[in-house]
């Protein structure tokens, strides 16, 4: 593991860069990543009045589009994004520009969540594009290529590049961005979501700036290199940051990841800080309160009602993640696959690392008896979770409908192998029948299961099974 950058020894500093960025991210609009700095801040020691950051510096543009700026970022707060794009026309400002952009990229965005959310049900109507990208993206490249861009700017461009598919753009962009404005953590978390493998990881030039050691530990979760990230914010606790709830988060989102249900008292602790604000907050976030009345008509197999809550929560939060995901359940179980198909790849869209989405895709295909493409999301699915049995098992299962036997015991193997959560990995092997079957029966004993009926119906299973393999093989 590198060491962690030398900057750190000066956690005023770094206090003072938050504080800064905050600020600026404030003024455009950018609430995730003031978000993500605001949680730092306060993981970090208050400042002394004398140690406060100066304000940004106000350059004659700013001056000049100041009462404009206001107005429309009055409007751009109440999402009435046109209305602020309309007034920002003409504005001269980096700041201002930046704002005149967001909003009309936002808007298109608001209207094809919309007409999306809208168009979920028994007819698919088809993708919905964001309409406002392509003029966008003409603009913004002009800029880009007469130098005229600044990191905000660059971190939208890259966001535009990114939704029109254009990935390999959207990355040099992105890179570009965090050189050009390295605290600005929402152009590395778009960069996080475009990278694909540890080799393409290392093959990035990045900043040589604290705030990389955060992003290398975010992809490293990512990657499923737990042990790396582990390591890397026992580092950044050690740093400095030890109350961040950022990082104890995602440290908990780690161990999540490997199933690893040994930690009991660094969960504990975590348990009752999250336990405590979750309950304080529940009350008042109502797209949460609406995912629960709509798992708990889950529970309930009022699948319908279920969907409905789902898509009201869509209707607040178009980018929900898990309102997409379990809506794709909801359609699952009432056999509406084409509905299912479009609500797990708008889950993807918001984040293609959901593995529960490619799964869903996976069984979807299933019940359509596409094996190809079952195939093809299950692997999606197993290399997001590679030592979760589930994945191994239905990828078997695809190979094994495709008459490629020999990849389906490997499935079947590795997933006895990783913990067998279902115990079906030994039961759907064939070849070695005896074998399996022996040891399938030690794992029902090891479970403690005494009862004689079922201990009866294990051993009569095994010796029919194991007389049925002799007799083919002799």
């Amino acid at each position: 593991m590198a060491a962690l950058c030398s900057e750190f020894g000066d956690l005023v500093q770094i206090k003072k860069q938050l504080i800064s960025v905050i600020s600026l991210c404030k003024e455009r609009g950018l609430v995730h990543s003031v978000k993500w700095a605001s949680e730092l801040t306060f993981a970090l020691d208050p400042l002394p009045k004398n140690e406060l950051p100066p304000p940004a510096t106000f350059t004659e543009e700013d001056a000049e589009d100041l009462d404009a700026l206001g107005l429309a970022k009055s409007y751009f707060d109440l999402k009435e994004y046109d209305r602020s794009a309309y007034f920002l026309r003409g504005c001269r400002s980096q700041k201002a520009y930046f704002l005149y952009m967001y909003s009309r990229y936002l808007s298109g965005e608001k209207k094809k969540d919309d007409e999306t959310v809208d168009s979920l049900g028994p007819l698919e109507k088809g993708q919905v594009r964001n309409e406002a990208l392509r003029e966008l993206r003409v603009e913004l490249s002009k800029k880009h290529s007469a130098g005229e861009l600044d990191g905000f700017t660059l971190y939208l461009y890259g966001v535009v590049l990114r939704k029109l598919d254009l990935l390999k753009e959207a990355v040099d962009v992105f890179v570009e961005a965090t050189h050009a404005l390295p605290l600005h953590w929402g152009a590395w978390l778009e960069l996080c979501n475009l990278i694909t493998n540890i080799d393409m990881l290392k093959s990035l030039s990045l900043p040589d700036c604290w705030i990389r050691d955060f992003f290398m530990a975010h992809m490293y979760t990512e990657l499923q290199m737990i042990k790396e990230a582990l390591q890397k914010y026992q580092s950044l606790i050690e740093s400095g940051f030890s109350k961040s709830t950022y990082i104890i988060s995602q440290i908990a989102v780690a161990y999540h990841n490997i199933r690893d249900k040994y930690r009991v008292e660094t969960f504990r602790t975590l348990y009752y800080q999250y336990n405590q604000l979750y309950l304080q907050v529940i009350c008042y976030v109502s797209n949460q309160c609406i995912l629960s009345v709509g798992n708990y008509y889950s529970l309930r197999s009022q699948h319908e009602k279920a969907a409905l809550y789902f898509q009201r929560a869509l209707k607040l939060n178009p980018r929900c993640l898990g309102a997409w995901t379990l809506m794709g359940h909801e359609y699952m179980e009432m056999k509406n696959t084409s509905a299912a198909i479009q609500a797990y790849r708008h889950a993807i869209e918001v984040n293609k690392r959901d593995y529960r989405a490619w799964y869903g895709l996976g069984q979807t295909y299933e019940i359509l008896k596409m094996p190809f493409y079952c195939l093809y999301y299950y692997r999606k699915a197993h290399q997001l979770r590679p030592n979760d049995s589930r994945m191994l098992v239905a990828l078997g299962e695809s190979y094994e409908k495709l008459s490629q036997h020999v990849e389906a015991k490997k499935c079947y193997w590795r997933a006895y192998s990783v913990g067998d959560v279902e115990r079906m990995a030994l039961l759907k092997l064939s070849d070695d029948a005896a074998q399996c079957y022996i040891i399938y029966i030690q794992d029902i004993f090891s479970c403690g299961v005494s009862n004689p009926t079922v201990v009866c119906v294990c051993v009569c299973v095994c010796v029919c099974v194991c007389v049925q393999y002799q007799s083919k093989n002799t």
